[in-house]
């Protein structure tokens, strides 16, 4: 492998890394935000879910799932057999969360300023997540073809930035 080669890998696997900390610190803390103060955290997006006790679990059984994913997310991070799974956890959330919010604004009307914005960071998100993951599959692909049966040096990369 070049310099040139194992220069992208290496940055290619620090910004992976960036990526999935910063997909995973963010759907731990608001997963734990609501949690632990769902008041605050939905009064942000001017919604008042007041004392309505179904509501307020209605609410929380999502963040059980999303502080799950994001500890997957996190998980990425630090061993690099699960930068896949990682990454593909992180589109999917981000992506289901951010384009079901375009769906609802298409149906229901415009929110809050901060849950468009919110919507926009979340396809974000899953777009980066997906384009790492597209990333890896054509390295591996590219790998495969100039070492077969050997292991990909994406791969390989990501568990020396792991260590």
């Amino acid at each position: 492998m070049t310099t040139n080669a194992r220069t992208m890998s290496a940055f290619s696997a620090y910004a992976t890394k960036g990526l999935l900390l910063a997909s995973g610190m963010l759907a731990a803390g608001i997963a734990v935000t609501i949690f632990f103060a769902p008041d605050a955290f939905y009064a942000s997006y001017e919604i008042d879910i007041g004392t309505n006790v179904g509501l307020i679990n209605e609410l929380k059984a999502p963040a059980g799932m999303l502080l799950m994913a994001g500890l997957l997310m996190l998980a990425g991070v630090f061993k690099a057999e699960f930068v896949v799974p990682s990454l593909a956890t992180a589109t999917v959330i981000y992506l289901s969360y951010g384009l079901s919010r375009v769906l609802s604004m298409m149906i229901d009307g415009v929110p809050n300023s901060a849950l468009v914005g919110a919507a926009v960071l979340e396809i974000a998100i899953g777009v980066s997540c997906f384009l790492g993951l597209m990333h890896i599959r054509r390295a591996g692909r590219m790998q495969g073809q100039a070492n077969i049966g050997g292991t990909s040096n994406l791969v390989r990369g990501s568990a020396d930035v792991a260590k």
